[in-house]
C-alpha cells in the first residue's frame, strides 16, 4: 500500500504548504498531512488505530509511529516531531499523563489528545493540567476522530460531550474540597487556643461559655476571639461560616 505522502506527491510550489491539509484547496498546493503518533498499551488498538486514520483521512493525515508505552512514545517524539499524538491513560511504567506532561515540554511541542473511554474519574481535570488539548474515545467514528485531529492543529480544544460532562462533574467535586481545604488552611493558620474559641463559638456557644469550656476568663476567651477575627479580617458570624465550610470532624 503506497504511503499517504506518496498519495499526496510533494508541494507545487516554493511556497510553504499549509499545514495538516486545512486549507489550500483550489491553490495548486498539496497540503502537508497532519503526522499523528498513536499510543496504546494495546498493539491491536494502535494497528485499528493506524488503519482508520491512514485509510479514512484521504492523504489528510499520516501516522508516522505507534508505541505501547509512555517512555518510548516520548523518546520517538522527541525524534520524528508528530503534529499530533494520541495517548492512551493506563500503560506501564510512565502512564498517559505523565507521557502528556513530557510531550508538552518538548520544543516543537506536539498537541496531544487522549485516547480514552473516560472512565476513571479525575482523567479529563487530570489530562487538561498536563497539557491535553481534547478526547478522543476509542469508539468514536473514523469521522470524528479525523475531524478532532485536524480541530486541535488549527487551535481548537477537542472535548466531546463525554468529556466535557466529565470534567463538570470532577470540578463540582474538586471545587467544594477546594474550598474545604482553603478554609481548613486558615483555621490551622491560627493559635491553637485562639482555633478553639473560634470552633466553640462556631456551635453557638456564648463568650462566657466559651471562657468555661477553656477554663479561661471570660475576658481572656474575647481576646481570643478578637484577635482571630483581626487575623482573618472575618467578623464572629463570617468564622462560623468558614467553620462550616472546613467541614472539620466532630468534636468528642
Amino acid at each position: 500500500m503506497a504511503s499517504v505522502s506518496e498519495k499526496n506527491g510533494n508541494s507545487a510550489s516554493g511556497g510553504k504548504p499549509e499545514r495538516g491539509g486545512l486549507t489550500g484547496s483550489g491553490t495548486g498546493l498539496e497540503p502537508k498531512p497532519i503526522r499523528v503518533s498513536v499510543i496504546d498499551d494495546d498493539p491491536m488498538i494502535c494497528q485499528a488505530m493506524s488503519l482508520i486514520l491512514n485509510d479514512y483521512s484521504h492523504g489528510r493525515i499520516e501516522v508516522v509511529s505507534t508505541s505501547t508505552d509512555g517512555e518510548t512514545c516520548v523518546r520517538r517524539a522527541a525524534e520524528e516531531k508528530p503534529d499530533v499524538v494520541l495517548m492512551d491513560i493506563a500503560m506501564p511504567g510512565v502512564d498517559g499523563i505523565e507521557a502528556t506532561r513530557l510531550l508538552r515540554s518538548l520544543s516543537p511541542a506536539p498537541h496531544v489528545l487522549i485516547l480514552t473511554s473516560l472512565s476513571p474519574s479525575g482523567t479529563v481535570e487530570r489530562a487538561v493540567e498536563a497539557g491535553a488539548e481534547g478526547f478522543v474515545s476509542k469508539t468514536d467514528a473514523a469521522d470524528d476522530i479525523i475531524r478532532r485531529i485536524i480541530g486541535v492543529c488549527e487551535g481548537a480544544p477537542q472535548f466531546n460531550t463525554a468529556s466535557q460532562k466529565q470534567l463538570i462533574d470532577d470540578l463540582s467535586v474538586t471545587r467544594p474540597r477546594s474550598r474545604r481545604d482553603e478554609a481548613r488552611a486558615l483555621l490551622d493558620a491560627l493559635p491553637d487556643r485562639e482555633r478553639e474559641a473560634v470552633m466553640l463559638a462556631a456551635e453557638g456557644y456564648t463568650n462566657a461559655e466559651i471562657a468555661s469550656r477553656m477554663f479561661i476568663s471570660e475576658r481572656t476567651a474575647k481576646a481570643h476571639l478578637s484577635s482571630a477575627a483581626n487575623k482573618l479580617d472575618m467578623g464572629r458570624v463570617q468564622m462560623a461560616r468558614l467553620v462550616e465550610r472546613a467541614d472539620l470532624p466532630a468534636r468528642l
